[in-house]
């Protein structure tokens, strides 16, 4: 039995110390003066499979619907009127702008005050999101001191600029905006009809869900960035260098960007407001705040001319919810 014991012992030790000697020591001492041109040929090399064939047509349906897109909500706002507050980045579309305190001021150090509106434009419905133009994804980083040497596009075009969508000349300059804020009330109307209005309501609508689909694939194959502290968008693979994070310059880093993995709400916002349904009243007010519904800028605005949106808002919405309690004031 002692024999027995010591040849198991000895058998387990020699198998211990052969898997032992079998590990890889790793060393902390890398020749990065080696590695570095291994490594810039490598990332040399992926350049050769960019732009993805598959996904020019994509890119170029991205392109179309966002002409689409723009062309219709500056059609529309001339037939519907928008509210912009000047304190807040909140806007209501309708012919009443809402009375509800929810005003949080410019830089929310107030809440719960009422609005200050104004006529709103084009801007105020699509949110224009820009980045820096490079002629393909895998450039050199943008450094600090080479920020005003990149000319500013909208993030959506660079997109399918990377992705090898074809632009017209003079697209990626063009800054999409009404002439005057005056367009956008209601003091003009315009000269369609309301069977009109509808087509180019529902058109414009389709193109807006085409859009936000058509990002969405693109993003899965072109990587893009975005800042957690604000709203800084950058298409490609890694960050830019620019130090103009506004939200933390007092401390240590010196108002650089944190990046993340960026989504299709970072590129095509959807600027949520507030649903009018036939049930509820003229104005909203506060006492039905939890009865109103709410619904991208977008969508409401074509729903205002009669088209139909799709069944995902319908939650959002609450077309089916019920109706806000009458006040005795408002009875009487």
């Amino acid at each position: 039995m002692a024999f027995m014991r010591r040849m198991a012992g000895s058998h387990i030790c020699s198998e211990l110390c052969g898997s032992i000697l079998n590990l890889r020591m790793y060393s902390s001492r890398v020749d990065w003066k080696q590695l570095r041109p291994m490594i810039l040929k490598r990332i040399k090399n992926r350049t050769k499979d960019y732009p993805i064939k598959r996904m020019i047509p994509v890119a170029q349906e991205v392109v179309r619907a966002r002409e689409i897109l723009t062309e219709g909500v500056s059609i529309l706002l001339r037939a519907v009127p928008v509210h912009s507050c000047k304190f807040c980045p909140e806007i209501h579309v309708g012919e009443m702008a809402h009375q509800m305190k929810t005003c949080h001021g410019f830089k929310r150090m107030v809440k719960d005050r009422p609005h200050q509106w104004g006529p709103g434009g084009l801007n105020n419905i699509l949110v224009p999101v820009e980045a820096f133009h490079q002629e393909h994804m895998f450039q050199e980083e943008i450094r600090h001191d080479q920020r005003f040497d990149f000319t500013r596009v909208p993030a959506v075009l660079e997109l399918c600029h990377q992705a090898g969508a074809e632009l017209p000349e003079g697209l990626l300059y063009r800054r999409d905006e009404l002439c005057t804020a005056a367009e956008a009330n209601n003091q003009n109307p315009a000269p369609l009809l309301s069977s009109e209005l509808r087509l180019v309501g529902q058109r414009t609508l389709e193109a807006w869900e085409r859009l936000r689909l058509g990002v969405t694939k693109l993003l899965l194959v072109y990587p893009s960035k975005v800042c957690e502290n604000c709203s800084e968008v950058h298409v490609g693979i890694s960050g830019h260098k620019a130090r103009m994070c506004g939200v933390f310059k007092f401390e240590g880093w010196r108002g650089k960007h944190k990046w993340k993995k960026a989504g299709v709400d970072d590129l095509v916002p959807q600027k949520i407001v507030w649903h009018q349904r036939p049930h509820d009243p003229p104005i909203l007010v506060d006492s039905g705040r939890d009865y109103y519904g709410h619904a991208p800028a977008v969508v409401e605005l074509c729903v205002q001319v009669g088209a139909r949106a799709s069944p995902k808002y319908n939650c959002m919405m609450k077309e089916h919810g019920l109706a806000p309690p009458v006040q005795r004031d408002q009875a009487t």
